[in-house]
């Protein structure tokens, strides 16, 4: 998805993944990909591996060990580990005299708290001994697609950028303006505020990206009770308002955990604000995203569809998604939105290869 939102003024040279449905992916939708792809862990690449020198390297790791629905392990565990990896591959390119011009690095927010802010802080510190100058941004893709999905994006440069690429953005969010402010006095001044416009307003709605209700498998009435039985008080209210009004309303539902009155239980929770809620992967309790339809006084719900979940991350309706529910949705749980990546690239990535030149 990051090559997708890269766009066609971009050639790949290497992809690394290590997941079997993914890498099968990537093959169906690119026909270059045997060329450039390796799949496997990323530890077990050489420097041998990459050829040249190049633009960019852009490294999405696991998020499992930074997410708020994950264990907290951090650079410590063995899924977003796989950035330990690529920060190496990094180092020897950068001992080779072939360092990439450009990195970003896309995780969830989480990246920034993870195991108290030590693992950003190690991160920073690599960049810099890379030669690095960096900062970060923290994105939701709602301003692009209709999905909450905030994520962080460090954005590091082998030269401080000129004029016009630094200053305010409303991406520069409290949790950013926190983390800049508590960089040690040695990191500081590698820091940059990285100058990225909001773009357009959004114009579709989650509504706007689903299949026809016809075409769907949707839950017996004893599945979306039992669901309904889940909500607190004020949600149940809420979709007996909504009911009541009998006019089609097409809400995200997903299943939490909530402490009340000091005790864990599980909870259905609806938003009709337009947005689907952040994709996961179909592997935790309250990863498998479904929708709530309440249309003359009835109330139906659903799980979401590989295709929806496509659709929620930007990709094309020609992109071919892994055969099975449950791989159509992990690929778009563990991916990066399209449009965020291609505002990214137009705004910031490609001025600064302009303004560095070949020298770089």
């Amino acid at each position: 998805m990051a090559r997708l939102g890269l766009g066609a003024g971009w050639s790949c040279v290497l992809a690394n993944d290590h997941d079997p449905a993914k890498a099968a992916t990537y093959l169906a939708n690119f026909p270059d990909a045997e060329d450039h792809f390796r799949a496997g862990d990323i530890q077990a690449l050489t420097l041998a591996d990459l050829p040249g020198r190049a633009d960019l390297v852009w490294a999405s790791s696991p998020c499992q060990d930074f997410s708020l629905a994950g264990d907290r392990a951090g650079l410590a565990g063995g899924r977003s580990g796989a950035l330990v990896g690529v920060l190496q591959l990094v180092a020897g390119l950068v001992a080779e005299d072939r360092a990439p011009a450009l990195m970003v690095i896309e995780n969830v927010s989480g990246l920034l708290t993870a195991r108290g802010g030590e693992d950003v802080r190690a991160l920073f510190f690599a960049l810099k001994a890379a030669g690095y100058h960096f900062g970060a941004l923290e994105i939701d893709a709602a301003h692009f697609l209709p999905q909450s999905r905030p994520r962080i994006f460090v954005i590091a440069s082998r030269r401080p950028p000129k004029a016009g690429l630094t200053g305010a953005s409303p991406f520069q969010t409290p949790a950013i303006c926190r983390l800049r402010a508590r960089l040690p006095p040695d990191l500081a001044p590698f820091w940059i505020d990285w100058a990225l416009a909001a773009p357009p307003p959004r114009q579709s709605g989650l509504a706007d990206l689903l299949e026809p209700d016809d075409q769907l498998v949707w839950h017996d009435p004893a599945r979306t009770l039992a669901l309904l039985d889940l909500m607190s008080p004020r949600q149940r209210a809420r979709i007996a308002a909504l009911q009541g009004l009998g006019a089609r309303t097409v809400g995200g539902l997903f299943l939490r955990t909530r402490t009340e009155a000091g005790q864990r239980r599980q909870r259905a929770e609806a938003r009709f604000d337009g947005l689907a809620g952040c994709l996961r992967t179909p592997g935790g309790g309250s990863s498998r995203q479904m929708l709530i339809l309440i249309e003359a006084g009835q109330v139906r719900t659903r799980l979401i569809t590989p295709r929806e979940a496509a659709r929620l991350m930007g990709l094309a309706e020609t992109y071919c998604l892994p055969k099975g529910r449950s791989a159509g949705l992990h690929l778009a749980g563990d991916g990066v939105v399209v449009p965020v990546v291609r505002w990214l690239s137009a705004q910031i990535l490609e001025p600064l290869l302009a303004q560095a030149g070949p020298a770089l």
